[in-house]
């Protein structure tokens, strides 16, 4: 039977091969950092004014305006701070990197199955992981996973070690959040250390990450928010919550893995942006509010992903290069035989 003929399978998933951890907060000082302490979340209540946009029958009306700014914008929030002895927020977490990229989790297709494996196999022999792992270990050097703590920092540090022992240090800041051109001896120690994982030449690599980000005494530090999906229990009735594991202020490992895979600069409207995203199915970018890669454009994951495991050639080396970003990213992508 011809390729072009394969259908994707209807069960089809894969499992993520980049695993951080969560993230953890601690706080220590720059001239001496390897005296740490967890910091813990600090419930404030505030009472704030009115700021949000009102509609034109209050705002235009002055006895209105002047009696919905009298009532009090009451809160109770979540905060979390360096102390006043503190001045680096230090956070760590690992990743863990795994290989079998040529095998699904779930496949309920053998032909498509065999089709997909030659697929990622005939790219693995032609590239290996080279450039995503570069990517990969770029986002780990430019401290990107700090996300806002990374915001208005003096001086950023990264340590690395490696579970063969070795240790690499990089400065964030000689590392651009907006490219992936620059190489040293480091980085691509790192990056083929990765790209090794990936491939399955080494069984195991495990990934520590401590990130030191010289803020000031006392500033303020940005855990992950929870999502409070239960708005009814009075008990949390508070207008941020904060992310903690055993009192210790942390940030979510989703964040870090999306942090971590931001290296799509293949995305059509690169050029006017400027700026890599994550590996999504649809380049999907939640503080824009939009999406970067669409079906109609044939752009998106699945119309290349379908088009790449069932044998059909792609039309860049960048688009082979996101289908498999996304594969390593994992999920559930199985075709449904509805329509």
């Amino acid at each position: 039977m011809a390729k072009s003929t394969i259908e994707v399978a209807s069960v089809l998933s894969f499992e993520k091969k980049l695993v951080p951890s969560d993230a953890f907060f601690y706080g220590t000082t720059w001239s001496n950092r390897s005296q740490a302490e967890p910091l813990a979340l600090v419930e404030k209540s505030v009472r704030g004014t009115i700021s949000n946009r009102l509609k034109a029958a209050t705002a235009n009306n002055t006895l209105k305006l002047n009696a919905e700014v009298d009532k009090a914008n009451l809160q109770r929030v979540d905060t979390c701070a360096l102390t006043e002895k503190q001045d680096t927020l230090k956070v760590t977490f690992t990743l863990k990197v795994l290989s079998g990229l040529d095998k699904p989790s779930a496949c309920n297709n053998k032909e498509f199955l065999a089709s997909y494996a030659e697929a990622v196999q005939t790219y693995i022999a032609e590239f290996g992981f080279k450039e995503l792992a570069k990517r990969y270990a770029y986002n780990i050097a430019n401290g990107r996973f700090l996300w806002r703590n990374r915001v208005g920092a003096e001086k950023i540090q990264i340590s690395v070690t490696l579970n063969d022992g070795v240790s690499l240090e990089f400065n964030a800041f000689e590392y651009s959040l907006k490219e992936f051109d620059k190489t040293d001896t480091k980085l691509e120690q790192l990056a083929a250390a990765i790209a090794e994982a990936l491939e399955g030449k080494q069984n195991y690599l495990l990934i520590k990450v401590e990130a030191y980000a010289l803020l000031g005494q006392a500033q303020e530090v940005y855990p992950s928010e929870e999502l409070v999906l239960d708005k009814n229990n009075s008990k949390d009735k508070k207008s941020k919550i904060l992310y903690a594991v055993n009192d210790v202020a942390a940030m979510h490992s989703q964040k870090i893995g999306n942090a971590l895979r931001t290296i799509d600069t293949w995305y059509p409207d690169f050029a006017e942006y400027q700026l890599p995203i994550a590996a999504e199915p649809y380049g999907a970018v939640t503080n824009l509010g939009h999406a970067f890669r669409t079906p109609k454009e044939k752009n998106d994951f699945f119309s290349l992903f379908d088009a790449f495991s069932t044998g059909d050639e792609l039309s860049s080396l960048e688009q082979k290069h996101y289908v498999i970003a996304v594969l390593i990213r994992g999920g559930v992508f199985g075709k449904s035989t509805k329509e």
